[in-house]
C-alpha cells in the first residue's frame, strides 16, 4: 500500500474485496527467467493500518508516497540455464512461476486532523464543528449521536485553514471498552490539539476534566503529551460572575476560554488560542 495526501478516507475500498497481482511467469529456454508478476499498489489516506486476522499490525502509512509491502507477490521461475551442470550441458527444463501469498487484509485508517474534540456525549462537539466548517455532522440532543468521527477544515485567519475533528464522546470506563470504547479512542491518538469540551451546565466542571483526562491516561499514556485547551460550551447561559467561579475550579496550567456555537459568541478566541498551540 501506498500513500497518498490527497485521500482522505478508505470510502475507494469499500467494494473492492479481492485485489489479486500476477503470478510470476515460468522460466524458460535460451536462458530466459521468468518475469515476476506485476505489482499491486493500493494507495490509501495517511494514518492507514494494515493489520492481519489476529489484529497484528503488519504495516503503517505514515508519509506521502510512503510504500509498505503487504505480501509478497510471484517470484518469476529460473531459465534453463540455471540447472546447468557438467553432465547436463544444456537442461531442458526450467523453473515454474510461484504464485503470489493469499491473506484477508483489515485495513483501519485512525483520523489525522490538527485538533480533536474530547468530551462527554452532547458536550457540544458536533454543533461547534458545524458551526466553525462546513462540516454537516448529525446533532440531536442525545448520548452518540457521532458513531463516527467527522473532518471538518476551520478557516482562520490570512486565508490559513487547520483541521478539526468531531470524535464520539467518551464515557466513564471507555478505556475499558465502555460505551464506544476503544473504537474512538484510538482516534484520538492521531491529532495534534485536544480540545476539551466541558458544557457549561456540567455539575462539576473540574470532575468531568478529570474523568476525560484519566480516561486518556488510561488508554495510554503518551495522549497526555499532547498540547491541549478546555473551552465551556455552550456558555451563552453564564454571567460574568458564573464564568469566574468556574474558571477558579480549573486547572491553570492549560489554555482555557468561554464560547457559544448558538450565539458565536467566543469563537474567534477560541481559534486563536487552538491556532497557537497548533503552531506551538
Amino acid at each position: 500500500m501506498k500513500g497518498n495526501s490527497q485521500m482522505w478516507t478508505l470510502l475507494a475500498l469499500r467494494y473492492t474485496r479481492h485485489l489479486r497481482a500476477e503470478n510470476g511467469k515460468n522460466g524458460g529456454q535460451n536462458q530466459l527467467t521468468g518475469a515476476d508478476g506485476n505489482n499491486v499498489i493500493i494507495e490509501v489516506p495517511i494514518g492507514t493500518i494494515a493489520k492481519d486476522e489476529q489484529g497484528n499490525i503488519i504495516g503503517e502509512i505514515m508519509e506521502d508516497g510512503q510504500q509498505v509491502i503487504l505480501l509478497e507477490g510471484g517470484k518469476g521461475g529460473l531459465g534453463n540455464t540455471h540447472f546447468k551442470s557438467p553432465t547436463n550441458q544444456t537442461p531442458r527444463y526450467a523453473q515454474p512461476g510461484l504464485p503470489g501469498i493469499e491473506m484477508p487484509i483489515i485495513l483501519e485508517l485512525k483520523i489525522l486532523a490538527d485538533v480533536g474534540l474530547v468530551g462527554f456525549p452532547n458536550a457540544g462537539k458536533s454543533t461547534l464543528l458545524s458551526v466553525v466548517s462546513a462540516a454537516k455532522p448529525k446533532i440531536a440532543d442525545y448520548a452518540f449521536t457521532t458513531l463516527t468521527p467527522n473532518l471538518g477544515i476551520v478557516e482562520y485567519r490570512n486565508h490559513q485553514s487547520f483541521v478539526m475533528a468531531d470524535i464520539p464522546g467518551i464515557i466513564e470506563g471507555a478505556a475499558e471498552g465502555k460505551g464506544l470504547g476503544h473504537r474512538f479512542l484510538r482516534h484520538i491518538e492521531r491529532n495534534s490539539v485536544l480540545l476539551f469540551l466541558i458544557p457549561a451546565d456540567s455539575d462539576d466542571h473540574a470532575k468531568e476534566y478529570q474523568i476525560l483526562l484519566n480516561e486518556l491516561k488510561k488508554y495510554n499514556p503518551e495522549l497526555l503529551d499532547k498540547g491541549r485547551v478546555l473551552a465551556i460550551s455552550k456558555s451563552d447561559m453564564l454571567d460574568d460572575e458564573l464564568k469566574a467561579e468556574i474558571s477558579a475550579v480549573l486547572p491553570k496550567d492549560i489554555p482555557m476560554t468561554f464560547f457559544s456555537s448558538v450565539t458565536q459568541q467566543g469563537l474567534t478566541e477560541l481559534k486563536d488560542l487552538l491556532w497557537r498551540e497548533i503552531n506551538a
